[in-house]
């Protein structure tokens, strides 16, 4: 045993990389449905930890990974983010969101105050009970001790299992009558044109009078496959391809003519389909209808294959790197059509460092501001909150000028996963020693304190989201998946209601409220003793 404690305290590199991988093995384990995820990596850090004292990496690479994290996830939710405010909808989520956090808030003054938790252990619950890294960073950037540390791992579990119970309960008391909505199909049909009120008309003005969720992918006239351009003139007998859904494939049967026998792009000679990574930075971060592919580059783009979702083609459609784009074009632009997407596979795992450091350099310096709060005092958002909210504005943006700053799905992942558990195993083993000697003395009493941050958070965001704003079942899940913060409990909140709504309330609130905590816990240092 002294072996392996010196051969750890030796190599703290080596000790911080068996931290992060015994902590996701470990995280992987589901017991009656719940698992640690990468939170079991800071307990693995405190198990060793206290196993080696002193084999504890430099702090700073803990605060590395937390700005990496962040950065991904503003980078990843500032679109919805941005949109969520201003939409009705998002405002409204945001303002329960406010609420929930304060009143949070109010209860970790409550222990401080009134249970005499010490100031750094009763913001570590908070951190743990809602699962925010950025606000346990906060706190130790300004406190000369672990404590938060002690707090935060005593609360998370709770913080991750809490929820979850909480909206099993909330299924089974209110029993919502949630449908599944119908499946969107959208079909790839064949029309003969047989309306003598478009003969002779141009496609172009054809398709100012269909719904705008209809796309025309192809002609065929005279036996040979076209393209859909807009000057292109329609007679009687062309056989159009389009694509469309519902009631929208309905008005276009009304407007051209009757279904046909598939017919277009049967032998593929005139036109062909393939699919091409966007990776070339002249169309990442554009709209599709900015492009003006079929008039421009002979080509139609039927579907934009995005992770694991496949997007239907739309105007308003913005391409990011890494996107797999299906377009029909002639055989012969098949060459012309890669070079203009990039078709680079790669793509899909590269990130643009230029954008990548120049964000992050923008987001630790906005994290060194301090604003100030009239008699509340000043906060300031520190590094990995600064590249948070600097993140949320890039995303949104997506470019500016030659600079990309959006980071293909995949790779992004990647970089916040690690950015996390590098921070969480630093963390871990760095508190060890106060976690045990802490829980050892007031274990249950600071067990209780972070069961009470959790529920009360649950309690109101759920209270408000579906008693006060009268939100449907599956949008109020999705504000209480946002308010605790931890991506299991989205996962979990999808799991029981059969819309998108839960994502979508989490985009909107998530970045929010780890604003909210970051601002608070500074508040609560300054203000409460």
């Amino acid at each position: 045993m002294l072996g392996l404690q010196l051969l750890l305290e030796n190599q703290p590199i080596l000790t911080l990389f068996l931290v992060i991988g015994l902590g996701s093995a470990i995280g992987e384990i589901s017991l009656f449905g719940f698992r640690l995820g990468v939170g079991a990596v800071l307990f693995v850090g405190l198990f060793i930890g206290a196993i080696a004292p002193k084999a504890v990496p430099p702090g700073m690479l803990g605060t590395v990974g937390l700005i990496i994290f962040f950065y991904g996830i503003g980078i990843q939710y500032g679109k919805p983010f941005v949109e969520g405010l201003l939409s009705k909808q998002g405002r409204q989520q945001n303002l329960i969101a406010f609420l929930s956090i304060l009143g949070t808030g109010l209860i970790t003054i409550l222990l401080i105050t009134g249970f005499k938790i010490p100031v750094e252990i009763a913001l570590g619950l908070f951190s743990g009970a809602l699962v925010n890294t950025a606000a346990l960073q906060t706190v130790l950037s300004k406190v000369n001790s672990d404590l938060p540390v002690v707090g935060y791992g005593v609360a998370y579990p709770f913080g991750v299992f809490g929820p979850i119970l909480c909206l099993y309960l909330a299924l089974r008391i209110i029993n919502p009558q949630t449908t599944t909505p119908p499946r969107t199909t959208i079909k790839g049909t064949e029309l003969v044109v047989s309306n003598p009120l478009i003969n002779g008309k141009s496609l172009g003005e054809i398709i100012n009078l269909l719904p705008q969720n209809i796309q025309i992918l192809a002609i065929r006239q005279n036996g040979h496959d076209r393209l859909p351009k807009a000057t292109l003139k329609i007679n009687l007998g062309d056989e159009i391809l389009v694509e469309a859904e519902g009631e929208a494939l309905k008005t276009a049967l009304n407007l051209i003519g009757q279904e046909s026998e598939p017919d277009i792009m049967v032998n593929r000679r005139d036109l062909d389909d393939l699919i091409v990574y966007a990776s070339n930075s002249g169309v990442i971060g554009r709209k599709l209808g900015e492009l003006n592919l079929t008039e421009n580059h002979d080509c139609v783009v039927v579907s934009v294959f995005r992770g694991d979702s496949e997007l239907y083609s739309h105007p308003s459609l913005t391409l990011e790197a890494g996107d797999r784009v299906r377009v029909i074009a002639p055989p012969e632009q098949f060459q012309g059509v890669r070079q203009f997407f990039g078709d680079s596979a790669r793509s899909t795992a590269e990130v643009s460092y230029l954008a990548l450091g120049l964000g992050m350099v923008l987001g630790v310096l906005f994290g060194l501001i301090r604003f100030p709060l009239g008699g509340l005092g000043s906060v300031s958002f520190g590094a990995a909150g600064g590249a948070m909210v600097v993140s949320l504005l890039l995303g949104w943006l997506g470019h500016t000028g030659q600079i990309t700053w959006t980071i293909p799905a995949s790779a992004n992942l990647t970089l916040r996963n690690f950015g996390l558990t590098l921070f969480l195993a630093v963390a871990g083993l760095g508190a060890a020693q106060q976690f045990f000697s802490t829980v050892q003395e007031t274990g249950f009493s600071l067990l209780g304190g972070g069961i009470a941050i959790t529920l009360g958070a649950v309690l109101i965001s759920l209270v408000l989201s579906y008693f006060v704003f009268r939100f449907p079942f599956d949008e109020m899940v999705g504000v209480v998946a946002g308010v605790t913060g931890n991506p299991a409990i989205l996962a979990y909140a999808s799991k029981i209601v059969p819309t998108n709504k839960p994502e979508l309330g989490y985009a909107f609130v998530f970045p929010t409220t780890t604003i909210l905590k970051i601002v608070i816990v500074q508040l609560i240092l300054e203000r409460v003793k």
